[in-house]
């Protein structure tokens, strides 16, 4: 048998049948942007100098596509170029939040740096945001189609050993059955990653993991966004300036020195 192109031995596409959407845009209150911007003036105003930091974005578990708030941990380590999250921290912090309040992504200053954009120390952080989050978050958003070479399908109390050595997956059905199509559910989750600067810049990302049940394929992707400023009925009080400056004072903690590597000295 001749073929008159390859395609025509390229295996179908499974099937699969959308169940839910992800967020395509960052959706932001506007408490949440004035309180990020202003922790970016407290820590010029504090420190003396610009540094990066960075926090959590927040929001409610039954709607967690919304940040309504920004979260500020102690951070470790706060240098001009650069910050650095782990599991850990993210776990600690999420343990301290209400049962209603969950962490939905990462923002960061670079402060008076030129980079409007994500720098490639920040991958890092984007990867551990979402392994984070994605069992936090994750729903169904599609089942799929398992392709079985090699599908059996059996009789249960009607077969023999014989029966069940055939093919790669034996199906026991209670009853005949000649075809079957098998579906997986599809796992979906996401984190949001914002970056901002001194001037007032803001540049987003959205960062989406697939998973699928039964075969464990997993795709990671990510997408820049726009931001979508919600009103949540709350606006961030002059009172709370002084609350702020104090967690800035106790939680950003600036590197002024690095020292340099020894193969260099």
């Amino acid at each position: 048998m001749r073929f008159k192109s390859l395609s025509a031995l390229a295996r179908p596409q499974p099937r699969e049948f959308k169940l839910g959407e992800l967020p395509t845009a960052v959706r932001l209150s506007r408490y949440a942007q004035a309180k990020a911007f202003l922790i970016n003036e407290l820590v010029r105003e504090i420190h003396g100098d610009s540094f990066e930091w960075y926090g959590y974005t927040l929001g409610r578990r039954e709607a967690p596509e919304v940040v309504e708030d920004i979260g500020l941990p102690t951070n470790e380590a706060n240098q001009q170029e650069y910050v650095s999250i782990t599991a850990e921290q993210i776990t600690a912090y999420q343990e301290g939040l209400g049962a209603h309040r969950v962490i939905n992504g990462w923002i960061h200053s670079h402060g008076d740096l030129e980079m409007r954009t994500f720098s490639s120390l920040d991958e890092a952080n984007h990867a551990t945001m979402l392994d984070f989050v994605f069992p936090q978050l994750r729903r169904v958003v599609a089942k799929r189609e398992v392709v079985i070479g090699g599908l059996t399908l059996v009789v249960q109390g009607a077969h023999t050993e014989g029966d069940l050595t055939a093919g790669s997956v034996t199906l026991i059905t209670d009853a005949p059955v000649r075809q079957a199509t098998i579906l997986e559910a599809v796992w979906g989750g996401f984190c949001y990653a914002v970056v901002i600067g001194d001037e007032g810049w803001h540049h987003q990302e959205i960062h989406y993991k697939e998973r699928a049940v039964l075969t464990g394929e997993t795709a990671i992707r990510k997408a820049e966004a726009e931001i979508v400023l919600t009103d949540t009925g709350r606006l961030l009080a002059p009172s709370e300036r002084e609350d702020l400056a104090e967690a800035v004072r106790d939680r950003i903690k600036p590197v002024r020195y690095i020292p340099p590597k020894l193969e260099s000295m």
